[in-house]
């Protein structure tokens, strides 16, 4: 395969096109250590090496060194190393790698997630956040079962009164309008109809 481009991606990596479609990225040094240059043919054992070697292991110490600093979900990794232009074998081998170790695990995260956040936040957005960070649906729900089974899963109507106390409502003499406008503040927290109701009457 010919190496039909070598494009500058910072001052110490290269994005690596062959046959006319980006490959990889490496670092400068790496070009002259795997003989990569301009429309000069790029051996079959280099490239072996490159993309079934040393890329997955570089994919593979950028999840760990990511995870050392907070955790990640999967699909969060999957981005991170997507964004870094890591070809798609690498980015698999990467994930299976935290996975067999438990450095990654979506179950956990939501687990962990659900129980720091059920005094501030609602079920609703919780379910949305873990969505945007990519847990799949099934294991948010499998998560809020054991946090209720353990009790430890959000309780609006608490969440709702904390709210209200903080924004100094009260039922007592608050107008029509005040009462509108504070219903339509809990909502937007995710908290249903019926717990703002009795928040609000409380």
């Amino acid at each position: 395969m010919t190496v039909t481009g070598i494009e500058e991606l910072s001052r110490s990596r290269c994005k690596i096109y062959l046959n006319d479609s980006f490959a990889f990225v490496l670092y400068k040094g790496e070009l002259r250590l795997y003989g990569v240059k301009l429309q000069e043919e790029l051996t079959e054992e280099n490239y072996r090496q490159i993309t079934g070697e040393l890329l997955p292991r570089r994919a593979a110490l950028r999840c760990m060194n990511l995870l050392k600093a907070r955790a990640y979900t999967e699909s969060q990794l999957r981005r991170k190393l997507s964004e870094a232009f890591y070809p798609a074998d690498s980015i698999e081998y990467a994930l299976e790698y935290v996975k067999s170790y438990h450095y990654v695990d979506d179950a956990r995260y939501a687990r962990d997630y659900i129980e720091s956040s059920s005094g501030r936040k609602s079920r609703r957005v919780i379910e949305m956040e873990l969505a945007r960070r990519g847990v799949p649906r099934e294991l948010v729900e499998e998560a809020f079962a054991e946090q209720e089974e353990a009790g430890r899963a959000p309780d609006e109507e608490a969440l709702a009164a904390m709210w209200l106390e903080k924004k100094h409502y009260d039922p007592r003499t608050a107008d029509p309008s005040e009462k509108r406008r504070m219903a339509a503040f809990l909502y937007r927290r995710g908290i249903g109809p019926s717990a703002i109701r009795r928040a609000m009457e409380e």
